[in-house]
């Protein structure tokens, strides 16, 4: 007689599911839990050699009864076949059925809706990623109103209210709000419901060189467990998550306190024209906001390990400036030292080998403190103590060659940019360069440009602002409800892992909406592979499918945290 029970299980300690980190570091949906999972599927009837050997007798006039059948051999044959088939379904489901024993074992408001409905949620996700990549949004020009179709076509159809703003043709502005549905307390009295939270993200891209790609930039191509397209990582997966977020608040009948907005804005790759519209034009719309999340969030993974969950709560301001070299031209067979292309480089080599001064901010000292404990021991002691350790010479060099430390403790300068002569056999009076300069917040942009121009020093080059308005870079407490509700949630789904305020090294949004009085944080519910992270604005821009599958839930639960009843 056999007996047939068909368990499939991965990982290895029962830490939750989801383990201590969870490992994300393939796009493998078996390697997404280190904690165990098995797949129960029910016990098959009991068969004998008996039954088969009556069932051969009556098949096709008996013809294969004289072919004695090795029923070991079918055992192992069925107990492959049933396995594939689990595995298969274990594949599909094992997300959802993972983040529901999650949010059961830690309260997550997730874990009062129905795990089929999780599962629609996690496919939709998957469907309208696909969908949302091959909408072209490439600034310039841009062409938003293309996103725009896009997201009002599922805005109406789940009854949610929402408004359309073409502020100029082929681009504008949506508008979409889940009001607050509870009745107002004794305590909230005259003040009514708390202000709301806004979900904003913008629907513009960077351009992209389909020739570098392994996959066309816009065919959202699901490949090696991968959604590949522009805007992959920055930032149509986070706008995404917060619409699906939208649709499972509608359709779940979330109790909510709060108005949730959901505001997708067009041009901040180039000049930030959806958002300054919105605001000048549409303020009311936002309802004096409390809270709201934008992109800038950073969950680096390294291995199988989230290393840290990085809320931006502040980012360093844009100040270009443009370099421009004067000289004696001339025919390109003569050369001459005076030339402008040579002063320039010259100029250039001067500017690129200045490193501007170490600072340390709160939030990055913080940061750092936090960061110590998964550092060797030499550098966790410079962590614990950084002002003391940007006193030492060989640290700073140290700092010099980390890419991910320098721009936490100085403004930075990057050559971007380069021109000169239109033709190879004419050396031009002028050359030029534009320079990338990152200010971090406090910091003074008149004080950078006299230090490049001192640094520079040459009456014929000069050093110029590309704009007339700066703003002195902003940010964001952590002393709140909002920065509460993404530690608290993203700490049970990533247990163990640091949950701490960050600097992003790019500029976003935020710094448009903190001087309303907005409480304003990069947040990002998915987590990625510094490989991965890289493809934004680079080839190849891809995210996990798992992520797919499970960051709209993840941003849900805060949402949820913060708004809900």
């Amino acid at each position: 007689m056999i007996s047939l029970d068909i368990i499939v299980s991965w990982g290895h300690e029962k830490q939750g599911c989801g383990g201590g980190q969870g490992n994300f570091g393939e796009p493998d949906i078996k390697t997404a839990w280190t904690g165990l999972f098995t797949v129960m599927v029910g016990r098959l009837p009991n068969i004998t050699e008996s039954d088969m050997q009556n069932q051969q007798r009556q098949s096709i006039g008996g013809n294969l009864a004289a072919k004695r059948t090795d029923f070991s051999s079918l055992g192992r044959f069925l107990v492959k076949k049933i396995g594939r088939l689990v595995w298969i379904v274990a594949l599909v489901t094992a997300p959802v059925m993972c983040a529901q024993m999650l949010a059961e074992e830690q309260g997550l408001a997730s874990s009062r809706i129905p795990a089929e409905h999780l599962q629609k949620y996690s496919d939709l996700a998957v469907q309208w990623m696909q969908e949302y990549l091959r909408v072209d949004t490439t600034n310039p020009p841009g062409n938003e109103m293309r996103a725009v179709a896009f997201y009002k076509r599922i805005l109406d159809q789940e009854g949610i209210e929402n408004r359309v703003f073409e502020y100029t043709p082929g681009r504008g502005d949506l508008w979409a709000r889940i009001p607050a549905n509870t009745h107002v307390s004794e305590q909230q009295g005259e003040a009514g419901h708390p202000r709301p939270i806004v979900l904003l993200n913008h629907m513009d891209v960077v351009t992209s060189d389909a020739s570098h790609w392994k996959v066309p930039p816009f065919s959202g191509e699901l490949k090696d467990g991968y959604l590949w397209g522009r805007g992959a990582q920055d930032m149509k997966d986070e706008g995404l998550a917060q619409l699906v977020v939208m649709v499972m608040l509608k359709r779940e009948k979330v109790a909510l306190d709060r108005d949730v907005i959901f505001l997708a804005v067009s041009d901040e790759e180039v000049d930030d024209t959806g958002t300054d519209w919105f605001i000048a034009h549409q303020r009311d719309l936002l309802g004096n906001a409390e809270f709201l999340i934008n992109e800038g969030g950073e969950n680096l993974l390294e291995g199988s390990k989230v290393k840290y969950v990085g809320v931006d709560v502040g980012e360093k301001t844009t100040y270009w400036l443009k370099v421009v070299a004067h000289g004696r031209p001339g025919h390109g067979s003569r050369p001459n030292p005076d030339s402008a292309p040579d002063r320039l480089v010259r100029a250039l080599n001067r500017i690129i080998a200045y490193q501007t001064p170490l600072r340390v901010l709160p939030v990055v000292e913080e940061f750092l403190r936090d960061m110590a404990q998964y550092e060797p021991p030499e550098r966790a002691a410079e962590y614990r103590d950084i002002r003391k350790a940007i006193e030492d010479k060989k640290f700073q060099e140290e700092v010099e060659r980390d890419e991910s430390l320098n721009f936490l403790l100085r403004d930075t300068i990057s050559l971007t940019m380069m021109g000169g002569s239109g033709q190879t056999n004419v050396i031009p009076p002028e050359a030029w360069a534009n320079l990338d300069v990152r200010i971090l917040p406090g910091g003074d942009p008149k004080a950078v440009l006299e230090a490049v121009r001192r640094v520079v020093n040459d009456p014929n080059v000069s050093v110029e602002p590309m704009r007339d308005e700066f703003n002195v870079a902003n940010y964001s407490g952590t002393d709140n409800a909002l920065f509460a509700a993404i530690r608290e949630v993203a700490g049970k789904y990533f247990p163990g892992t640091p949950v701490v305020p960050h600097i992003t090294s790019g500029y976003t949004e935020n710094q448009r909406y903190r001087p309303l009085g907005i409480n304003a944080y990069g947040f990002n519910p998915y987590t990625a592979t510094a490989d991965e992270g890289n493809t934004e604005h680079g080839n190849d821009e891809r995210i996990r499918v798992e992520e797919v599958r499970r960051g709209p839930r993840i941003l849900f639960d805060v949402v949820v945290a913060v708004a809900g009843q």
